[in-house]
């Protein structure tokens, strides 16, 4: 976090964190501190009588009390110098979100491994399972993006959704304006240029519902859920689309199947399969 400029600072960075933090006791950060987990940015550790000075970068690590550990283990299908590629279980989070600190795959990854600066090279949600692409080093991270952000990256998933009658077809391409809904925490298809496009396979039907293949041309956050729900195709398990539906039962049989690339650093080619299987009825 940054310290700003206050027409009346407080004397210690002790005394901002704890006006910031209404909700936090001063204990608990006096604590943190103690344990050397509040630093500035250069890595000097902050302590109870550090002084406030504006324009510093204060870094520190949240903490959830009595954290529950995670039901299922990720599993790394690929290391080499530079990414790490991690086969993720339904309902982790990336990063610490919420009560999930210690649970984040980050967080793990990092215990894991003893890689300081990991951090992730695109968006999976809790929800969905599958793969996932950390970079290990800053210095390559940028040419990690940079894949994403030009879509280079070939990624397919694979989703189980209801299916009320037969559909038309098997094969469809999704392009709309993806943008934000009601409630805050989802999204919606809104008027304006095409920002979200997904091409649509239909793999199988069974038992009333369909195994589909989806190939993301944009990552934009939800769209998966938002175009098969909008095809009046909603994944099973989704407690979010068509509509909020907390009770809707089980898990998203979401799965991000299959990363494929040319390596940014090495210019090999990379194929990458998750292990994972969904619940098909």
């Amino acid at each position: 976090m940054y310290l700003p400029k206050l027409d009346s600072p407080p004397e210690t960075i002790l005394d901002y964190l704890v006006l910031r933090f209404p909700h936090v006791p001063e204990a608990t950060w006096r604590g943190r501190m103690a344990r050397g987990l509040v630093n500035t940015s250069n890595g000097v550790t902050v302590t109870e009588g550090s002084v406030y000075t504006h324009g510093q970068m204060i870094c520190y690590s949240r903490e959830v009390t009595d954290e529950p550990l995670s039901l299922e283990v990720e599993t790394i299908l690929y290391q080499d110098a530079e990414i790490i590629v991690v086969d993720k279980p339904h309902g982790t989070v990336v990063t610490p979100a919420g009560s999930h600190v210690k649970r984040s795959l980050l967080h793990r990854l990092k215990e894991q491994t003893g890689f300081a600066d990991l951090a992730p090279l695109h968006r999976l949600d809790k929800d969905t399972a599958g793969l996932i692409l950390f970079g290990i080093q800053q210095t390559s991270r940028a040419a990690y993006h940079e894949l994403f952000a030009k879509n280079r990256v070939q990624r397919e998933y694979l989703a189980i959704a209801r299916l009320d009658a037969e559909p038309h077809g098997s094969r469809w391409r999704i392009e709309n304006r993806l943008g934000p809904a009601a409630p805050w925490f989802r999204r919606g298809v809104v008027e304006g240029p095409a920002n979200a496009i997904t091409d649509i396979e239909l793999l199988e039907i069974r038992n009333g519902c369909g195994l589909f293949r989806l190939r993301p041309q944009t990552g934009k956050k939800h769209q998966l859920r938002v175009h098969m729900a909008s095809m009046g195709f909603p994944i099973v398990g989704d407690p979010l689309y068509p509509e909020v539906n907390p009770s809707s039962g089980g898990t998203l049989q979401l799965l991000a199947k299959r990363l494929s690339f040319a390596d940014p650093i090495t210019g090999a080619r990379k194929d990458f399969e998750s292990m994972r299987k969904l619940n098909h009825p």
